[in-house]
């Protein structure tokens, strides 16, 4: 609960009770639900179309145009960038933060000094009166939220709950306040891409100096994308995977790559070229040949597609992003028997 996890600086008991509300709050809960505006609920919908949103933190999410399949995952950064751990976006009406705040308080069991400390802020005017409900439907209390993984830093946005008037901007004091690039970067996140599954030729088995063509299925090598909207502020973004190079890693060193370099590049809005019949005399354009033969066992072929990653917003915004990669494995069986491919 943000309440609480906010008040958690005061000492060690606070910190016990953070744990047990952001165990059983419903925002870490799962994802089935529905979440009106300014809530904290972890959420998703469907409109029978196959359009998904699901709402994390506030943000709605768009997967619609996503990797899909048993195979999709996520994409790691090529860098060591990251997406944020925690920002802050509206999530209370007045209402819904009295109604939040008012058991925490009677419970007393975040201290007295604490109560008063909230009472003063929200209810009494300083600076704040009456949980702002004469401002009902003219803005929102704004919290921060965490990525549900918790990863280094979700603890940072130590911010106290805040109030924005519709139009206006956050403070400009407060870090990570959401915009169409946070919005941008959470999107990234959320990307699933197709599997990396090449095709081969020979296919599974192969035999010792005999070129092995290497492509990609043009149906599922395409764009993906994901857009995250925060729908009261009428703020998006949309991260869009794009496609660049295959990396093939033969899983040995007794092996050659084509081309040399073992990254093939999109040609034509594919990567690599099918075999086909007559092409047993050339050199592949993407592929490898393997100079020892596997034995018992098979190598470990790696392929791995580096997607260049960039982002659309509102008001023009946009930008690029770190390159992403995703990649799979793949057993190949090296014969000796040598071969000619027809």
């Amino acid at each position: 609960m943000p309440a609480v996890r906010s008040s958690a600086r005061g000492g060690t008991v606070l910190a016990l009770t953070l744990g047990l509300v952001l165990a059983s709050s419903p925002a870490f809960a799962g994802r089935d639900g529905v979440e009106s505006n300014g809530g904290s609920d972890q959420s998703a919908a469907s409109d029978g179309t196959g359009k998904v949103s699901v709402t994390v933190g506030g943000v709605v999410f768009d997967r619609s145009k996503n990797g899909s399949g048993g195979s999709a995952g996520a994409l790691t950064s090529a860098t060591d960038w990251t997406p944020p751990a925690c920002w802050y976006a509206p999530k209370y009406t007045p209402e819904q933060l009295e109604k939040e705040r008012l058991p925490i308080w009677a419970a007393e069991s975040t201290g007295y000094e604490w109560d008063a400390q909230q009472r003063d802020r929200y209810v009494n005017g300083k600076p704040y009166k009456n949980f702002n409900k004469d401002k009902t439907g003219k803005g929102y209390w704004w919290d921060a939220y965490v990525n549900e993984s918790f990863p280094p830093g979700w603890d940072s946005c130590t911010e106290d709950t805040f109030w924005v008037d519709t139009g206006d901007a956050p403070p400009a004091t407060v870090k990570n306040a959401i915009t169409p690039q946070i919005l941008a970067e959470l999107a990234y996140a959320e990307i699933r891409v197709p599997g990396t599954k090449v095709t081969l030729a020979p296919a599974d088995t192969t035999k010792v100096n005999l070129p092995t063509w290497a492509w990609l299925d043009a149906a599922a090598f395409k764009p993906v994308s994901v857009t995250a909207s925060v729908p009261v502020l009428n703020l998006t973004a949309t991260a869009i995977a794009e496609p660049q190079s295959l990396q093939i890693d033969p899983g040995t060193s007794d092996a050659v790559t084509y081309p040399a370099s073992g990254a093939c590049a999109v040609n034509g809005g594919r990567i690599g070229e099918p075999y086909a019949q007559g092409k047993a005399g050339q050199t592949p354009p993407c592929g490898v040949k393997y100079l020892r033969s596997s034995g018992d066992g098979s190598y470990p072929l790696k392929a791995t597609i580096t997607w260049k990653i960039h982002w659309t917003g509102t008001g023009g915004a946009g930008g690029d992003l770190p390159d992403g990669t995703f990649g799979a494995t793949q057993n190949v069986v090296v014969q000796e028997i040598q071969s000619v491919n027809r």
